[in-house]
């Protein structure tokens, strides 16, 4: 295992993290009364073997139903306590309901202290403000700190990049939990500002908000040989300096392998990746076409003014996933959380077009785009693919 030093936490955190979200039972908040042996022994042979392999660094969150109750339980009966233990609590209005949700998570995972303790979603204005308001979240934070309950103050956002830089800049925050990866880098720009305001920088989900790499397709995996898709991507975040770790989501014991192969090759990364996204670009521009692939994001509305709120630009990137790398697995369920994902993936898909909103409607949002009637095809053809035709006619509601 690599280590890195994570920003101004000083922490020395292993560049691969161990998440906490895809091996526990439930979703749901439950007693541990109601957990099996064998659902929690699936826990502790997982802590067991992340000690093993290095990954010193766990991370969850209270919104991952019995992830924090079971590994509390865990750290207790394996007596393994990972030398960086990250839990998330979502942003409150209330400040007393957050520091009791702080409590409560610090009770469920047994520990004295959590080391790293991030705001969970700072993914819009209001999500800032009470996070950084006189008597907010981080007043409460820093009051804990003060008594040795937390260590190094973050936040998790799934935001827009301008969101995330004006948290960064309030310079109350010590890391940032965010997406950048192979396939979605706009977040590139904000982990340059981080590395400015000496950030930690922790990526969320790059295997799985990556494009489904568990499950790759045939061209992914051909794309990417001689590595795996997530070898390649893992390798690709990793060459960046200024990433500090991955998470990791385990639900079995082999799904270390690959992430481990990909630490073990990253002294080598020279000898593959460049080599890798040259081919992947150029599939790109085969597949998309020049124009298309310089030009489809350019002067596209936000879907807070686009009738409907269809999120144009994420539609089409999803679109383009599946002509350039048959990512339709991925899209699909992409497709679907739009419109259901509330700030965590906000803005709806295309499911409204023809029904409530018109052609003619969008062709004035996007009459500064160089390809307008081909973008309302592409939107089309997704709906025809996912959606479900049941989105109600302005008249009917």
């Amino acid at each position: 295992m690599e280590y890195r030093r994570f920003g101004r936490t000083n922490l020395k955190i292993p560049v691969l993290s161990l998440g906490g979200m895809r091996f526990q039972k439930s979703w749901d908040q439950l007693a541990f009364s109601e957990i099996s042996y064998e659902e929690q022994n699936k826990v502790e042979n997982i802590l067991n073997l992340a000690n093993k392999y290095g990954l010193s660094h766990i991370e969850t969150a209270k919104y991952y139903g019995t992830s924090e109750v079971q590994l509390g339980m865990g750290f207790k009966n394996t007596k393994i306590i990972p030398n960086i233990i990250q839990t998330k609590i979502p942003p409150n209005a209330d400040p007393k309901i957050f520091k009791k949700d702080v409590t409560k998570s610090i009770e469920k995972l047994k520990v004295k202290k959590i080391d790293l303790l991030a705001i969970h979603g700072i993914n819009t204005a209001e999500h800032l403000r009470q996070a950084v308001r006189d008597g907010g979240c981080i007043d409460i934070l820093r009051n804990l700190q003060k008594q040795n309950l937390i260590g190094s103050i973050g936040f998790s956002t799934h935001g827009k990049s301008s969101l995330i830089e004006k948290a960064i800049k309030t310079n109350l925050f010590d890391y940032v939990n965010l997406h950048w990866y192979f396939i979605n880098q706009e977040n590139a720009k904000v982990i340059e500002l981080a590395n400015k305001y000496d950030l930690g920088v922790f990526i969320i989900s790059p295997s799985d908000k990556g494009g489904h790499l568990h499950t790759p397709s045939k061209k992914m995996l051909e794309l990417c040989s001689p590595l795996h898709p997530i070898v390649f991507n893992d390798i690709f975040c990793l060459r960046n300096k200024n990433v500090h770790t991955l998470s990791v989501g385990i639900s079995e014991e082999s799904d270390f392998d690959l992430h481990l192969e990909a630490v073990s090759l990253l002294s080598e990364s020279d000898k593959y990746i460049p080599k890798i996204v040259n081919r992947l670009r150029q599939e790109s521009i085969n597949t998309l076409g020049l124009e298309w692939y310089k030009y489809w994001n350019r002067n596209l509305p936000n879907w807070e003014y686009t009738p409907g709120n269809i999120n144009i630009p994420v539609l089409l990137w999803l679109s383009n996933l599946i002509d350039w790398l048959d990512m339709e697995g991925f899209a699909k369920a992409r497709y679907q959380l739009l419109g259901n994902g509330s700030h965590w993936f906000p803005g709806c898909n295309a499911n409204s077009l023809d029904v409530d909103v018109s052609e003619e409607q969008l062709l004035k949002v996007l009459k500064g785009h160089i390809m307008p009637n081909k973008v309302i095809k592409k939107l089309r053809t997704l709906k025809e693919k996912f959606g479900d035709n049941v989105t109600k006619r302005l008249s009917r509601k």
